[in-house]
């Protein structure tokens, strides 16, 4: 059974079976998928295995950056710049045109954050990311204590000029994703299995936090990456596999992934191809309904378009 349908609203936007593709394997535990249209790739992160691997149907998976700092969660900023977790460091860096490294975020009042996980970008520029402690955790990073007493939700500014501690009462937070306009945002706690949203105020900040959706089901799984489709269904790694949930929090259903599903995104041309890192593999189904489109800013965009490939070394199988 490659589907569990709970809603019949689920076959148009999944369909009523899906088809797995093999795209590569062989990682010790993927994570982070990002969908790259300018070079038609997807990029994605091997935590263990301290690497970003870059596939594409002309190459395969082969070695974008080793290594990694043990990245996690990646996405692009307004300008088409790369996003990135890092658990070995505890840090949010942005790749620049030119391949450099900049650090966004390190710290908190003067303590080190425990290990970035997920990471979106407002239209605004403002930076959103999960820090909670699994990157403190020997094999998903380096064995270390916590600096900080707090597993929170931060916001930091495009420049990194400043960042602000939104939500401070997680157990561990992890996915995070906006509504379409922007005005809600939904972050996972994994280890009380549930979904919360929050009010986004007009200056980038939290209100109102409430408990959204509980995810259940049979099978492994915990609530981990999260995004929303274009007609503003949203799906999250949860027990099983990926479910998804419609506006108002109704369990539509569940793809069913052959082993623990970490993180997922669309893809290819038409944005209907659903790219899942699933323990040591990249599985590749096909929807219904598409991702949302990127919210680069054109020109700055293609400006960004060519970072170097750093180590053009195969990776996986």
């Amino acid at each position: 059974m490659s589907v569990e349908i709970r809603d019949r609203r689920f076959v148009d936007i999944v369909g009523d079976s899906v088809e797995y593709e093999r795209l590569a394997g062989g990682f010790l535990f993927t994570e982070g998928p990002l969908w790259d249209p300018r070079q038609e790739c997807l990029l994605f992160s091997d935590i263990p295995g301290n690497a970003i691997v870059r596939w594409s149907p002309v190459t395969g998976a082969r070695v974008f950056r080793a290594p990694s700092n043990m990245s996690n969660g990646l996405t692009w900023d307004r300008r088409g710049r790369l996003l990135c977790c890092e658990h070995a460091t505890s840090r949010v860096t942005r790749t620049e045109s030119d391949g450099r490294v900049t650090v966004i975020a390190s710290e908190f009042e003067g303590k080190a954050l425990n290990s970035p996980n997920d990471i979106v970008v407002k239209r605004d520029g403002g930076i959103y990311f999960t820090d909670p402690t699994y990157g403190r955790i020997e094999y998903y990073g380096v064995q270390r204590d916590p600096e900080l007493g707090v597993r929170g939700v931060y916001r930091v500014e495009p420049d990194g000029a400043r960042i602000s501690l939104l939500a401070d009462d997680f157990v561990q937070p992890n996915g995070l994703c906006f509504s379409a306009d922007e005005r809600l945002l939904f972050v996972n706690d994994t280890e009380r299995m549930h979904i919360r949203v929050f009010d986004v105020a007009g200056d980038g900040t939290l209100r109102n936090g409430r408990i959204w959706a509980e995810l259940k089901g049979e099978g492994e799984g915990a609530p981990d990456g999260m995004k929303i489709d274009r007609a503003g269904n949203l799906y999250c790694c949860g027990p099983g596999g990926i479910h998804v949930l419609d506006q108002a929090a109704h369990a539509l259903g569940v793809i069913r992934v052959p082993c623990a599903a970490a993180n997922f995104t669309w893809g290819d041309d038409d944005l209907r191809s659903l790219f899942i890192t699933a323990t040591d593999t990249l599985y590749r189904v096909r929807v219904q309904v598409p991702g949302p489109s990127s919210h680069f800013e054109p020109a700055m965009a293609a400006a960004a378009s060519r970072v170097p490939m750093e180590n053009p070394d195969a990776a996986g199988e």
